[in-house]
């Protein structure tokens, strides 16, 4: 016997799906007609603008409300130009900054440009206080370590992404921040006393409410003062007693993707990952990147089943739903006010950001040295680094753990070094290389991930950009004085 047609409508307006490639399949367009919420796009729905703009065209003839959405933050995690790098330079260089109205203005940007593609909803800004160097998924991604300047920037960043008529999807709530595990991979836990939270985590988060955001995304964390032994997205304390109670959020709460291991092994699987995170308090359910039409159909017959069996109530159901359309119905009723144009707004903000700890002196012609880092499954595998914007300097991409530092002096010869990293703190075999390359030669060290306390003895300077998008890359080349 099949779903009954009116609960499986229920159930698939909470639930944001997705689909492979750049064209939406059948599929996708004929959900959205049965009632599902909308998609979520990502790099492997992204060739063009034109693309895009197509796209999002054909899944709105099955549901005009359909919503639309994408994690564009800016900085390393960009779906839009996940070819390229993006042309802004991320959360921790414009908190470096400290130019709230230019965070205001860089997310009303990024905002006009998804409006202008149909997209609706962005997973944006993470407002999440990077208290931890080895925060392995946040870093870069957060506007920093200090609450007072996370909040203000986080509510600009709302502000201009929904003066632009994109819906902002603050996250992730109650704070990734303090963690140094990645909850695509597993359940981190912060185990700290509310009291913390309240003058550490949670200050961002009472900031973006009262700017008015209009949906907030879950954390995939366990936090025992508040969660015991789940995470933050099954946790009816966290989502309702301290979201919507005591900080008055009226909005819709959408998870972090249930297909991760943080959800999806907590539960026993994305369909109960998905029943747990309704009974929570959760509106707006996002699967994840792999998703089939079989896969939706069992999320949302695992809903069906809750409802006759007593795991979820019928009046909390419609509840999610009801906001899911509501956003929906905000985002069709928006007009954006268009950011003024201005090509070069995100190269210019990196060269504001760029910190320099010592004398950029004797770069002629030195051979660049990248060192690869593994990229996380929120930034995917995005180009990043200076050779893009270098005017005729050679450059050579190595593993640190697998380089002789005889075998790099012999190719730079008379000439400097410059090592461009990412975490190099943290990064196997890098804080050694480095320390070994400037005993013995002039070595220049560009960091374009967090920027952490540590700092290599004998560097000639230490260059922070404070991220890795193409905006970065550029502003760095060019205060070394390499670019073309």
């Amino acid at each position: 016997m099949g779903l009954d047609p009116g609960l499986r409508r229920l159930a698939l307006g909470t639930l944001l799906a997705a689909y492979p490639g750049p064209v939406p399949p059948d599929w996708a367009v004929d959900l959205l007609a049965d009632g599902l919420a909308g998609h979520t796009l990502f790099g492997t729905n992204v060739h063009d603008p034109a693309q895009v703009a197509a796209s999002t065209a054909a899944l709105r003839a099955g549901r005009p409300d359909a919503l639309i959405a994408i994690d564009e933050e800016g900085g390393d995690v960009t779906r839009l130009a996940h070819a390229t790098g993006s042309p802004y330079p991320g959360n921790a260089a414009l908190g470096a900054i400290g130019d709230v109205a230019l965070t205001r203005r860089v997310y009303q940007s990024i905002g006009a440009e998804l409006a202008a593609l149909g997209i609706t909803v962005n997973l944006a800004p993470t407002v999440d206080v990077n208290t931890a160097d080895d925060n392995p998924v946040i870093g870069t991604r957060s506007f920093g370590a200090d609450p007072v300047r996370v909040a203000a920037h986080s509510a600009a960043a709302v502000t201009g992404l929904q003066a632009a008529g994109v819906a902002a999807c603050a996250k992730h709530f109650p704070g990734h921040g303090a963690t140094v595990k990645d909850s695509h991979h597993e359940l981190p836990t912060v185990d700290a006393p509310l009291s913390l939270l309240r003058q550490r985590d949670l200050p961002p988060f009472a900031a973006v409410v009262a700017a008015g955001a209009r949906a907030v995304m879950t954390a995939h964390i366990r936090v025992p003062a508040l969660t015991g032994a789940d995470p933050a997205t099954f946790s009816r304390a966290v989502l309702v007693d301290l979201l919507r109670t005591e900080y008055g959020f009226t909005g819709t709460v959408i998870t972090d993707a249930l297909e991760m291991k943080g959800a999806a092994v907590a539960a026993g699987g994305v369909g109960p990952a998905a029943v747990r995170a309704l009974s929570a308090g959760a509106d707006l359910l996002c699967i994840g990147a792999r998703v089939d039409a079989e896969l939706v159909e069992r999320v949302a017959a695992e809903i069906v089943d809750a409802l006759a069996d007593g795991r979820l109530a019928r009046t909390r159901v419609e509840e999610a739903a009801g906001r899911a359309a509501d956003l929906a119905a905000w985002t069709r009723a928006a007009s954006g006010s268009p950011a003024i144009e201005d090509a070069d707004l995100g190269y210019a903000a990196a060269r504001r950001a760029v910190r320099v700890d010592g004398l950029l002196t004797g770069l002629d012609q030195p051979l660049v040295v990248q060192l690869h880092t593994e990229s996380t499954i929120a930034e995917g595998r995005v180009p990043w680094g200076l050779g893009p914007h270098l005017d005729g300097v050679s450059e050579i991409r190595v593993i640190a753990t697998e380089t002789d530092p005889a075998t790099l002096r012999g190719l730079a010869g008379d000439r400097p070094i410059v090592l461009v990293g990412r975490h190099l703190h943290r990064l196997p075999g890098g804080p050694e290389l480095i320390a070994d390359l400037a005993a013995q030669h002039p070595v220049t060290v560009v960091e374009m991930g967090w920027p952490a306390q540590w700092r290599p003895a004998g560097v000639r300077a230490f260059v922070t950009t404070y991220g890795a998008s193409h905006a970065n890359g550029r502003a760095a080349a060019e205060a070394l004085g390499l670019a073309g």
